[in-house]
C-alpha cells in the first residue's frame, strides 16, 4: 500500500483578531464583570456568530435598534460605528453609552465630517446595507454617494469639488480599480491623508494571497457577514485556487479535500483563533497533517479601551 506524504496545512498570519475587534469584545466582557447582566450590545459586537454566542451566555443582549434598549440601560455600540442620528437617539432616551466603535472607522467618520465641512461631494466607496457604511454615510447623507464599481463611477453626476472615501474591509485590488476610476473622471478628486482600508483587512488579504499560490484548497473561518473574511475567500479564488468560507469545523465539507495535498487557511479579523485549532485538529482526523505558519507582517497594534471599562478586568 502506498503510503502518501502528510497533507500540509499551510496557516496564514496575520489572522484572526484585529486590535479593533479585541477592544470591542473586552468592553462588553468588562461591562459584564462590572455590572453583570444585562448589557445591551446594539448589532452584532463584531460579525462572528462564535463571539455573539459566547457573549449572549454571559448576559449580553443584542438588539437591532435603540428602541429595543430600556430608558436608560447600558447600551455599547458595535465595532462598526454608527451614525449621528443613532448617537442623538441613545441620548434621547438616557441611554448608558460605552462605544466600541474601531478608531479606524472613527478615522472615517472624522475624514467625511471634514470633507463635508469644506463643501466637497463625498464618494465613499463600500457595500449597501453594511452596518460600517451605514454609520459612515450618516455622517453627512446629503453630501455623500456610495459606490460599490467601477461602473457605478462611471455612471456618477457630480458637481464641484469631489472627494472619496472607503470602508475599511475592502479589497485593496478591487478597491484600487474603483480609485482609478475616480482619477479619471474627477482628474482634482482628493482622498483620505492616508488609507481607509485598515491595517488589519491589508495584512490580512497580503497572507491568504501568499498561502493561496502555494494551496491546492483555502479555507477562511468567519461568518458570512464579515465583510473581511469574504474578500479573503474571493481574494484566494481570484488566484485560482478553490476557497470556501466556513463558520467552524463542523462545515469542512471531507469531498472538498479529494486530491488536495496542501490546504491554506486563515480566519477573518472578527474570528477567535481558537476556531482555527479546531480546524487543524478536523484536518488531522482526516488524514495525516503537517502545519506549518506562513507570517507577512507582524502586528503590534492594540487600542485603549475607554475610561468607564479600563480599571477593571
Amino acid at each position: 500500500m502506498t503510503q502518501h506524504p502528510p497533507r500540509s496545512v499551510l496557516l496564514a498570519s496575520p489572522r484572526s483578531f484585529c486590535a479593533g475587534v479585541e477592544r470591542a469584545i473586552e468592553i462588553v466582557e468588562r461591562l459584564l464583570d462590572q455590572r453583570g447582566g444585562p448589557v445591551y450590545v446594539r448589532k452584532q459586537i463584531v460579525h462572528n456568530v462564535h463571539v455573539v454566542r459566547g457573549l449572549e451566555a454571559r448576559g449580553a443582549v443584542f438588539v437591532e435598534e435603540l428602541s429595543e434598549v430600556p430608558p436608560g440601560a447600558t447600551v455599547v455600540f458595535s465595532a462598526h460605528g454608527v451614525s449621528p442620528a443613532v448617537r442623538a437617539e441613545a441620548v434621547e432616551r438616557s441611554l448608558d453609552v460605552l462605544d466600541a466603535t474601531c478608531p479606524l472607522v472613527a478615522k472615517v467618520h472624522a475624514e467625511a465630517r471634514r470633507f463635508a465641512d469644506r463643501g466637497d461631494t463625498i464618494v465613499l466607496i463600500g457595500h449597501a446595507g453594511h452596518e460600517e457604511v451605514e454609520g459612515t454615510l450618516g455622517e453627512a447623507p446629503e453630501r455623500m454617494v456610495l459606490v460599490e464599481t467601477v461602473a457605478d463611477v462611471e455612471a456618477l453626476e457630480v458637481t464641484g469639488p469631489v472627494s472619496y472615501l472607503t470602508q475599511t474591509t475592502l479589497a485593496v485590488d478591487e478597491t484600487a480599480e474603483v480609485v482609478a476610476a475616480l482619477e479619471r473622471k474627477f482628474p482634482h478628486v482628493r482622498g483620505p491623508g492616508s488609507d481607509d482600508i485598515c491595517y488589519a483587512t491589508t495584512n490580512r488579504q497580503i497572507a491568504i494571497r501568499e498561502v493561496a499560490a502555494q494551496s491546492d484548497l483555502v479555507l477562511v473561518v468567519g461568518s458570512k457577514n464579515s465583510s473581511n473574511s469574504v474578500r479573503m475567500v474571493e481574494l484566494a479564488a481570484r488566484t485560482g485556487t478553490p476557497a470556501h468560507l466556513v463558520d467552524d469545523a463542523s462545515e469542512i465539507d471531507p469531498a472538498w479535500l479529494a486530491g488536495v495535498s496542501a490546504v491554506g487557511l486563515s480566519a477573518g479579523a472578527s474570528a477567535p483563533p481558537e476556531l482555527v485549532d479546531e480546524v487543524v485538529a478536523t484536518l488531522r482526523a482526516l488524514g495525516a497533517v503537517s502545519v506549518s505558519t506562513h507570517t507577512t507582517a507582524t502586528e503590534t497594534i492594540s487600542f485603549t479601551l475607554p475610561p468607564a471599562v479600563r480599571g477593571a478586568g
